[in-house]
């Protein structure tokens, strides 16, 4: 019978951004359908991870320069994961959905069917 860990943190400690979750993150996106001749990066943000990939389309960035992809946070008290994308004509990052589990999430950020993340 698996048992489950249960993390708690003490006052003014965060549990996001963590190493452990950034790792399991680059290596998810291996498995994306758009810019896989690119390496993208994910770094630290505020409660969770920012992703940043070069422009391969140069749809956003005609010089072919690096481009914000998605930010990804843990919001702790509904215990959820957010995915938001970035609104690259005004510079701001849009809600884009929710989920319970990471996985889900990447799953989502992989296939991009509409194109909102892999500009």
């Amino acid at each position: 019978m698996a048992a489950a860990i249960v993390l708690t943190f003490g006052a003014g400690l965060k549990p996001h951004p963590n190493d452990l979750d950034r790792k399991r993150i680059e290596r998810a996106l291996k498995a994306r359908k758009r810019y896989r001749y690119v390496t993208p990066n994910v770094l630290p943000a505020p409660e969770g991870y920012r992703i940043e990939s070069p422009c391969c389309s140069r749809n956003i960035d005609p010089e072919g320069g690096t481009i914000d992809v998605a930010l990804v946070t843990y919001d702790a008290e509904p215990r959820q994961w957010r995915l938001h994308r970035k609104d690259h004509s005004t510079g701001t990052w849009v809600f884009h959905s929710a989920y319970d589990r990471l996985p889900a999430l990447l799953d989502l950020l992989n296939e991009d069917e509409g194109r909102v993340f892999w500009q």
